[in-house]
């Protein structure tokens, strides 16, 4: 698997994440961001699986990049 680099936010303090990349292969997005820990809000994910995990996204990663994302 190949990723293109899509794009990031300001939000970070460090740089780098939140990030959007799509899988040259198959091309499919993979986000790359710090991992959502609050027990309760983890708890109403619906059919959340083994192996699966939830990310934080800045709504404003969205609007940056939402035409690289669609490729519209």
């Amino acid at each position: 698997m190949a990723l293109e680099f899509l794009g990031s936010s300001n939000t970070s303090q460090g740089g780098g994440c939140p990030s959007f990349y799509r899988d040259t292969e198959t091309g499919d997005i993979v986000v790359q961001g710090v991992a959502l820990t609050d027990a309760g809000k983890r708890g109403e994910l619906l059919q959340f699986k083994e192996g699966e995990d939830a990310v934080v996204v800045p709504a404003i990663l969205f609007e940056l990049h939402a035409g690289k994302v669609t490729g519209v």
